[in-house]
């Protein structure tokens, strides 16, 4: 029988869900979004009930500013959304737990974020270097119109992917794969 000090054991399932929300945290780096927004990320889209804001700087053991301004941050994203609970003064958020669905907010957002200013980049760089006829200008441009092409084809692909019903699109995956 544990004594008044000795914490509660927690179940497999939550040791389980402690670990994800720390390695969910130490991938988002390698995605380009911070540990502590990653983390709330995994926290709501695990949680079985939605959560304020309190609870998520005490589980998380973080600032209230950094709660609020990687909560905006989340929320901009799409990701989480405010939900209101009647009788209740504080707010509430909860995550997209559509995989499918999670998996193309962030497709969008990173299309939006980081490829269309790397396309408009190198479209600017083409068009600038459009005249070039000889030498390293002429191979500088002929890179940049293949990078173009390239990216363009890949964000074609991303955005028919993305309009697809997800059973549409791991069929059209496996055949791909296969």
């Amino acid at each position: 029988m544990p004594n008044e000090t000795t914490p509660p054991k927690r179940a497999d399932w939550e040791s389980s869900r402690e670990e994800f929300i720390a390695q969910w945290g130490a991938l988002g780096s390698h995605w380009g979004i911070n540990r502590t927004m990653a983390q709330i990320h995994a926290l709501l889209i695990t949680a079985p009930e939605p959560m304020h804001t309190e609870e998520m700087m005490e589980r998380l053991h973080i600032s209230r500013g950094n709660a609020n301004t990687n909560i905006r941050e989340l929320i901009g994203w799409g990701l989480i959304r405010l939900v209101v609970k009647k009788g209740e003064r504080r707010e509430y958020f909860e995550a997209e737990k559509d995989v499918w669905k999670m998996f193309i907010t962030i497709a969008k957002e990173r299309k939006r974020r980081e490829l269309d200013p790397a396309l408009a980049v190198l479209r600017q760089c083409a068009e600038q270097t459009k005249g070039e006829n000889t030498g390293p200008g002429k191979d500088f441009h002929v890179q940049m119109k293949e990078l173009q092409e390239f990216v363009e084809f890949g964000m074609k692909v991303s955005d028919t992917v993305a309009s697809m019903k997800h059973a549409s699109a791991l069929q059209w995956a496996m055949r791909l794969l296969s």
